[in-house]
């Protein structure tokens, strides 16, 4: 007996050596990361991302409309009730460490055969009742030693999973931001193509109303009268389809604020936003702790690490004790007789999984490939938040090149229908030159507004690609 004692030190210490390495975490490296990001400065340090959304987009009207969509959105409020639970689930976790209690009254009554051995000593002690009945109070204590980092590992899993939902809220604002922006930039490009075009509708007015006059003098004939009415009408028909696509965008930006469709009141046109002529992208390593998809996948191998462990621990021996205690009694009348009715049992026990050791080991062994495979989903998740940052920066920069030269066109056809329309008045030039300059001016200023919508978005690409927009 007092080798069997003086032997648990050693085997407790020998437990609490293997515990170490059972809850310990496998080192993952990172995925690669490039030293700066492609068409971008080497020596940037600072990032747009580190800008908060309204200090980016300053721009009233479009801050109104983020701030609506972030207050209401559906799938920001389902986002709050996410970590709402996973909070609740992570307090609970906090609780694994107590013992369980359980509290017990019961009473019960039992008849026995009156030839078994049990009715026969009820008749010996003649206690005048052939039932044999018991008076229970008691309360029930068990704990279980994390040896092996079973709860450490399900807090860890836990927290992380609640900063899952805390990223993953974060994911959405990002999104509500950077498809509000954009959406509001499409309208205003919009109003932009649909003033073009009215403007080019006027200056075909002008033109045909000439042309027929030449008509009735006998100058030229109908083909010119007609080639003038279709240039007219190719002009006039972009009208209802830019109307459409405005009403459309409006619903979607009142659908995404949480609102029913209706118009949105906007007091900006696409001429008066400007763009910073420098926008800082920063250092790659940023991306990791700033953009939410990647924080995610992170911490998803955080929790794949904490199961490997939980599952690995369940293979190991439980160290389980123990305790009961109470009153009891055979007599209602001697149920609460103290001390003569008290009862106390404690025990102490090593439970060792045998038969089910195949299946425990499947377990584990299914937990290390899940956690193989959240290694390789953050790899990628960082690898495609590099490509999404390169491809925003060179599309500013190349964007911003075509906008100088669309720019500079439009420039050349304005002056060229100008031109045209002078020499056509004074007989110089036919109705041909006219028309050609006039749809090239439109198809010119159309594209224009095209552009800058375009590289308004790559901008907003920039600022949600490295992480912006959750603060």
């Amino acid at each position: 007996m007092k080798k069997y004692i003086t032997g648990w030190p050693v085997l407790l210490a020998g437990l609490l050596l293997t515990a170490c390495k059972v809850s310990e975490d496998t080192n993952n490296s990172l995925a690669p990361l490039p030293e700066h990001f492609r068409n971008a400065p080497t020596n940037e340090t600072a990032s747009i991302a580190d800008l908060e959304w309204k200090s980016f987009f300053t721009e009233a009207t479009l801050q109104n409309l983020i701030d609506s969509a972030i207050a209401k959105n559906y799938d920001m409020q389902v986002a709050v009730k996410n970590i709402e639970a996973a909070n609740l689930q992570l307090k609970q976790t906090r609780w694994n460490y107590v013992p369980e209690i359980n509290l017990q009254v019961s009473s019960s009554t039992n008849r026995p055969s009156g030839n078994s051995v049990t009715g026969l000593n009820l008749r010996q002690f003649d206690l005048g009742t052939k039932h044999i009945n018991d008076y229970t109070t008691g309360v029930g204590f068990s704990w279980e030693a994390d040896i092996w980092g079973k709860i450490r590992n399900q807090q860890k899993s836990a927290l992380a999973t609640y900063l899952q939902t805390q990223e993953a809220r974060k994911a959405i604002q990002t999104n509500i931001v950077a498809a509000v922006s954009k959406g509001f930039y499409n309208l205003l490009m919009l109003d932009a193509q649909l003033k073009i075009a009215q403007k080019n509708i006027a200056l075909n007015d002008s033109t045909l109303a000439i042309i027929r006059l030449q008509y009735q003098a006998g100058q030229v004939t109908a083909l010119a009268v007609q080639q003038a009415e279709a240039q007219q009408q190719a002009a006039t028909q972009l009208l209802p389809q830019f109307e459409q696509n405005m009403a459309i965008q409006e619903n979607f930006l009142k659908i995404l604020a949480g609102e029913l469709p209706d118009k949105v009141e906007r007091s900006i046109t696409l001429e008066q936003l400007t763009l910073p002529e420098e926008i800082a992208a920063g250092v790659p390593s940023a991306l990791v702790s700033r953009r939410p998809d990647v924080k995610s996948n992170e911490l998803a191998l955080t929790i794949a690490n904490a199961n490997l462990g939980i599952t690995k621990a369940n293979m190991y021996p439980a160290l389980r004790i123990t305790a009961n205690g109470g009153i009891n009694s055979f007599s209602s009348s001697n149920w609460f007789n103290v001390p003569a009715s008290l009862f106390g049992v404690v025990s102490g026990s090593v439970l060792q999984p045998v038969m089910q050791s195949k299946r425990l080991r499947t377990q584990y062994e299914i937990a290390k490939i899940a956690r193989d495979k959240a290694v390789i989903q953050f790899r990628q998740a960082v690898l495609v938040a590099v490509g999404e940052t390169s491809d925003a920066l060179v599309k500013i920069e190349k964007l911003k090149s075509q906008e100088a030269t669309a720019n500079q066109r439009v420039q050349t056809l304005r002056q060229a229908t100008a031109n045209a329309n002078m020499l056509f008045k004074s007989g110089l030039a036919n109705y041909l030159e006219v028309i050609t300059a006039q749809s090239n001016v439109l198809q010119s200023e159309l594209t224009l507004a095209a552009i800058k919508r375009q590289r308004l978005d790559a901008v907003t690409d920039l600022y949600a690609a490295l992480g912006g927009g959750w603060k």
